[in-house]
């Protein structure tokens, strides 16, 4: 009852908990103070974030995605399901070559839903899946501490593998993001939106972005890693 009645509110368990917190503060911090850095920068073309979107989205053939403005800074989305290409404050109307950057990386989004990128569906099949599945772990693993028993045991490797989704999703996610900055400056340099030197400073902000999915990815395996050590060994304990 020790390891899962009040030893639960402390362990060394949760050294995994406060590293993955700090990779992920680390990471948005780096992509805050790498985009303030560039954002300073303004492109030689002079287009703004959604206007080189326009550009890129049409380029590729696509012309049903819809642009649009919203509010917060760094809240850019594409939605595949919607199909409109979200830009935010910081993005949409700048002309720096960190705003084109982040653009030109949801139009990598878009232009990957158009041409049926695989690991795109699949990360969008996976979103109710991931949220269903994150939402219902820990209940199930509470439910199966109040159980000595073999049922115990069956309700919390349930909440382990609820939660298995959810890191599955991050996991998912890493391919779809490094392939769509990619995409990103391929689309700046062959339409011109920004030079070489351009380039490079784009590359190292969407470089910083995709390291926040990378932690947000070590964060959710040190979750799970810690839910593994605390109670998937439960069902031996209790024969």
């Amino acid at each position: 009852m020790y390891r899962y009645g009040m030893y639960y509110w402390w362990d060394p368990t949760y050294i995994l908990v406060a590293i993955g917190a700090i990779i992920c503060l680390l990471a948005s911090a780096r992509v805050n103070m790498t985009y303030n850095k560039y954002a300073k920068y303004r492109s030689m073309s002079g287009m703004t974030g959604a206007q080189a979107a326009e550009r890129i989205l049409h380029s590729a053939g696509i012309y049903d995605v819809t642009i649009r403005h919203i509010s917060g800074n760094l809240t850019d989305h594409y939605n595949p399901t919607q199909k409109t290409l979200s830009l935010s404050d910081s993005v949409y109307n700048s002309t720096s070559v960190a705003a084109v950057g982040v653009a030109a990386h949801e139009c990598g989004h878009a232009i990957q839903h158009h041409k049926g990128y695989m690991p795109l569906t699949f990360r969008s099949a996976l979103v109710p899946v991931a949220n269903f599945g994150s939402a219902l772990a820990w209940p199930l693993i509470i439910i199966g501490l109040f159980f000595n028993s073999q049922t115990g045991s069956l309700f919390i490797t349930v909440g382990i593998l609820m939660f298995s989704l959810a890191v599955l999703f991050q996991l998912v996610t890493l391919p779809v993001e490094f392939n769509a900055s990619g995409r990103a400056l391929k689309c700046l340099e062959t339409n011109g939106i920004l030079g070489a030197d351009e380039l490079g400073k784009t590359k190292k902000v969407l470089k910083a972005a995709a390291f926040t999915y990378v932690a947000s990815a070590a964060s959710a395996i040190l979750q799970l890693l810690r839910l593994v050590l605390l109670f998937g060994g439960r069902g031996r304990d209790s024969d």
